[in-house]
């Protein structure tokens, strides 16, 4: 076996070596360019992924208006006309992240009568740093309309 073979690693050999004696790597300007095309690439993605974050954090919104929706036809059904009180259907709100919890959107009825009701969320947080809050509505006819897009 020749002395290159047991080389430990770090150690440099003449192999490693180019014809003026300097040792092969890569140069600081090589490595700024490389970095610079990874930082442009992701400053590229990232704005994507905003808006995914926005709908993935909707479907709470969602979840929680279907079982509004789904908790009012029950009140119906019992007494004949819809609630405009969230705690007559037992809804339960969740804590919001306003208040240490991990609920982003509020919940609420907006109107109830006798033939029909309007159930809102409105987010607490805005998403995408934009000044615009996420607002979903639900309706008697389970109509699940995002009113103010985030």
């Amino acid at each position: 076996m020749t002395k290159e073979t047991h080389i430990m690693v770090g150690q440099i050999t003449k192999k490693d070596k180019n014809k003026n004696g300097k040792v092969k790597a890569f140069s600081l300007a090589e490595l700024v360019f490389v970095l610079g095309i990874i930082a442009i690439l992701y400053m590229l993605v990232m704005p994507n992924q905003s808006g995914v974050v926005a709908q993935a954090r909707s479907i709470e919104a969602k979840a929680n208006l279907n079982q509004v929706y789904a908790l009012e036809k029950n009140y119906f059904f019992m007494y004949s006309k819809y609630s405009n009180s969230l705690s007559d259907i037992n809804f339960e709100q969740n804590r919001l992240v306003t208040e240490g919890g991990q609920a982003n959107y509020r919940i609420t009825i907006l109107e109830a009568s006798n033939s029909g009701f309007v159930a809102q969320a409105e987010a607490v947080t805005d998403f995408d740093a934009d000044g615009t809050f996420n607002i979903w509505t639900i309706n008697q006819d389970k109509e699940l309309i995002e009113t103010v897009k985030d």
